[in-house]
């Protein structure tokens, strides 16, 4: 059973939007499909290689700074707040955090069940004296935390830049929906920032190929959720950079002609035919504190690191107020 989510109902609406992606013309899915209990691990041990250095530097940054992003949270949302972590994953994160802020509840939101049970049990006994709950929910379609689950406000913690997987009215409705969601608090978020070309798209198409892995994985769990019939190894990972989006785009490439089933359909693939996995779009400070206005927040500071060697900021977290 694929492990987004328990619920039988919900797991025929992830098939039925997958489906739907595979048989659009060009064909193009969510990057959640990526991260089932194998994916999320993928996308771990991704983030520890020498291409991809937007993990590294929000963690130097984090650490650095993080005294201070706790001083200005108490200030404005008092003691013992809590924080909800988006797309929490190991939680790692966000537990690098926990003596900075100071938080007084801690709640995990991710799409990958099992591998979010297995990462609170293991917060949990390191950090007993928080009390720890985690939310189960594909908030790409909409983040709406259960009623009566925060009832102040709070702070969203969305590290990574994983609002780069949204297209620009997306990620404005995602970034409005948290506000929504924390009862206008606080939002302390990462984002990815533009950098030469060739360090962008290598981030995307590592030297070992953990990336391919990752964004071949999908296929396995179109398998699963569709029992459909693709075979991996017919696939090739494509990485590419459009100017003119300022993203990052993965793609899945046919590399013969041949055709998908699955109960009820089927779809045909011609040689070099693709399937868009995955856009990750870049910004520059100023456009992106742009997009926090448009969605009601007010940004309050940002904290900007380059990776080691680059002479620019490559990456910033920013906070901002409901």
């Amino acid at each position: 059973m694929i492990d987004l989510l328990s619920n039988q109902a919900a797991v025929q609406h992830l098939a039925d939007e997958l489906a739907a992606g595979l048989l659009a013309r060009p064909a193009a899915v969510s990057p959640k499909f990526f991260y089932d209990s194998l994916g999320s691990a993928l996308f771990t041990a991704i983030t520890a290689l020498d291409e991809y250095t937007p993990t590294r530097t929000e963690r130097a940054l984090l650490q650095a700074h993080g005294p201070a992003m706790g001083a200005a949270l108490r200030q404005r949302l008092g003691q013992g707040f809590t924080l909800v972590d988006l797309g929490a994953g190991d939680g790692a994160k966000a537990a690098s955090l926990f003596a900075a802020l100071q938080p007084g509840r801690y709640l995990a939101v991710d799409i990958a069940g099992d591998y979010l049970a297995q990462a609170l049990a293991g917060l949990r006994a390191q950090f007993p004296q928080i009390p720890m709950q985690g939310v189960v929910q594909d908030f790409s379609a909409r983040l709406a935390l259960p009623a009566g689950l925060i009832n102040e406000p709070a702070l969203l913690f969305y590290p990574g830049s994983s609002i780069g997987n949204f297209g620009p009215e997306a990620a404005l409705a995602l970034l409005v929906q948290a506000r929504q969601a924390v009862q206008g608090g606080a939002l302390l978020i990462g984002a990815d920032l533009l950098k030469p070309v060739p360090a962008m798209v290598a981030a995307y198409d590592d030297d070992l190929g953990l990336t391919a892995a990752f964004n071949l994985n999908l296929l396995r769990q179109a398998n699963r959720l569709l029992g459909s019939d693709f075979q991996p190894r017919q696939w090739a990972h494509v990485a590419r950079f459009d100017a003119r989006s300022s993203r990052v785009e993965m793609h899945l490439q046919a590399r013969q002609a041949l055709t998908v089933r699955w109960p009820g359909a089927e779809r045909h693939f011609a040689a070099g035919e693709g399937i868009h996995t995955e856009c990750a779009y870049k910004w520059t400070p100023a456009s992106f504190e742009a997009l926090l206005r448009d969605a009601g927040w007010q940004p309050q500071q940002r904290w900007l690191g380059a990776a080691e060697g680059a002479d620019a900021p490559g990456f910033g977290v920013f906070l901002a107020h409901g």
